[in-house]
C-alpha cells in the first residue's frame, strides 16, 4: 500500500490479460440452486409501487397491496443455514420508490428442494433523528426515496454497516435497523441525489455510489467499493476506500478498481483475505444480450506496478459446469440476470451467489416473466487459500 494520493485497487489493464484464465483457475461449477418467487410480498405490510406506472411489467400490474420481497442488493451470511439479504430503493430512483419501505429480509434457502423461504426481516429506521436532512416519512421509517442502500456487512457487536449510492454515503444500524449516527459522507464524492449539494455539480453518476461494502478480516476497516467513476478519474476507474471502524472515519488510503469497460459495473465486492478481495463485475445486459457476468479474485499489492490491482479471473456466470443438470437447467449453466449483486464465501473453493431481480422490471431469466430471486453456490476449480476470519 503507498499514500492515499497513489493507493490503487483495479483490474488488469487490458481485457486481453482479464480474459485470460490464470493458471489454477478453470472452469466453476454449480453445485446448488434455490429461488424466491418473483411476486413474494411481506404479509400485512403497505401498498407500493404507486409511482410505477400500471404496467403491465412483464405481466405484473401495479400498484402492489403489499411490500415486495425484492432487489437482493447485499447478503450476510448468519452461519446458521439462513441469511440477511437487503433489498435496495425499490423501484430504480427516488422519485418512484418513496413507497417502498427499505428492508432486511432473514431467508433460507434449500438447495435440495430448489426453495427460499423467508422467515421476516426488519425496515430501516431513523427514530433518534440522526439524519439531519428531511426523510419522506414522519415516522421516520426509511424509504427508497431517502436513501438506496446497495451493500451490507455485518460486524463483531452485531450491527450493520450499510452502503448508499445517494449520498454516496456509509450507514450504521442497529441489529434491529434503527440507524445508530449520521450518515457518512466521502470527502469529494457526491452523487446527484446528494442533499448537500446546494446547487454544487454532482462528481458521481446517479445510482453509482457505494454498490460494494466489504467488511476486512481485520475487523476494523471497510471497504467502500463505488459504482461508478468520480469525476476526474480514469473513466472505468472504480475508488476502493479504506474505513477505520474503531476512529469513525475514513483512513485516506484507498485503491482504484479498472473496469473491463466502462459500461460495465460492479455488483458486490467480499474479503478473501487481508489483501484479496472477490468481485463481481458484470454488463448491463440480460438474458441472450447478457455477454459479461464474472468473479474476480483482486489483489491490492498491485505486484505488476501498474498502479491498478492484480485480478485473476475465477468464475465466469455464464458458463458454469452443471454436471447434475441443477435447477432443471443444461449441463451449462447461466446466470443472465441484468444485476448481480450479493456474493458470500461459504468455504475456501464455494462462493453463494444471488441476483437483484428488480422487481418488477427485470426478465433475464424468461422474456415477459419477472425474474425471481435465484440464490447459488458455485464451486471454483481451485483453492482461494483465504484467511479463516473471511469465512466467518
Amino acid at each position: 500500500m503507498v499514500t492515499a494520493a497513489a493507493l490503487t485497487l483495479g483490474l488488469a489493464a487490458t481485457p486481453a490479460v482479464a480474459d485470460r484464465a490464470p493458471a489454477g483457475f478453470g472452469q466453476a461449477t454449480l453445485t446448488g440452486f434455490a429461488a424466491l418467487p418473483a411476486t413474494t410480498f411481506v404479509p400485512g405490510s403497505e401498498p407500493s409501487g404507486s409511482a410505477i406506472g400500471a404496467g403491465p411489467f412483464n405481466g405484473v400490474t401495479a400498484p402492489f397491496a403489499h411490500q415486495p420481497v425484492q432487489g437482493f442488493s447485499g447478503v450476510v451470511n448468519r452461519h446458521d443455514g439462513t441469511y440477511d439479504v437487503l433489498s435496495d430503493n425499490g423501484y430504480g430512483n427516488k422519485a418512484n420508490s418513496a413507497d417502498f419501505l427499505l428492508r432486511v429480509h432473514r431467508v433460507k434457502p434449500d438447495t435440495r428442494t430448489g426453495k427460499v423461504t423467508v422467515l421476516g426481516g426488519f425496515n430501516l429506521s431513523d427514530p433518534d433523528h440522526k439524519v439531519p436532512f428531511a426523510l419522506t416519512r414522519a415516522d421516520r421509517k426509511l424509504t427508497g426515496a431517502d436513501f438506496d442502500v446497495e451493500s451490507i456487512v455485518r460486524v463483531a457487536d452485531g450491527t450493520y454497516w450499510m452502503g448508499d449510492e445517494f449520498g454516496p454515503f456509509l450507514l450504521h444500524f442497529s441489529a434491529t435497523g434503527r440507524l445508530l449516527q449520521a450518515p457518512v459522507p466521502l470527502a469529494g464524492v457526491q452523487a446527484p441525489e446528494n442533499p448537500y449539494l446546494n446547487g454544487a455539480q454532482p462528481t458521481l453518476g446517479s445510482s453509482k455510489g457505494f454498490e460494494g461494502l466489504v467488511r476486512g478480516v481485520d475487523g476494523r476497516h471497510l471497504y467502500p467499493l463505488t459504482e461508478g467513476t468520480v469525476t476526474g478519474d480514469t473513466p472505468g476507474d472504480l475508488r476502493f476506500s479504506e474505513f477505520d471502524l474503531c476512529k469513525g472515519r475514513y483512513t485516506g488510503k484507498r485503491f482504484v478498481y479498472r473496469l473491463e469497460s466502462t459500461s460495465n459495473a460492479i455488483g458486490d465486492a467480499i474479503a478473501v483475505d487481508r489483501h484479496r478481495f472477490l468481485v463481481v463485475e458484470r454488463d448491463g445486459g440480460q438474458g441472450d444480450t447478457a455477454k459479461f457476468k464474472r468473479i474476480y479474485l483482486v489483489d491490492t499489492r498491485d505486484r505488476d506496478d501498474d498502479g491498478l490491482v492484480d485480478k485473476t479471473l475465477v468464475a465466469d456466470l455464464l458458463d458454469l459446469a452443471n454436471p447434475k443438470g441443477l435447477g432443471g437447467f443444461g449441463t451449462t449453466f447461466r446466470f443472465p440476470f441484468q444485476t448481480i449483486e450479493d456474493l458470500a464465501l461459504l468455504d475456501d473453493r464455494t462462493v453463494a451467489v444471488l441476483n437483484d431481480n428488480n422487481f418488477p422490471f427485470s426478465s433475464g431469466r424468461t422474456p415477459g416473466k419477472p425474474d425471481d430471486n435465484e440464490f447459488i453456490t458455485v464451486r471454483l476449480s481451485a483453492p482461494l487459500h483465504a484467511d479463516q476470519r473471511a469465512l466467518r
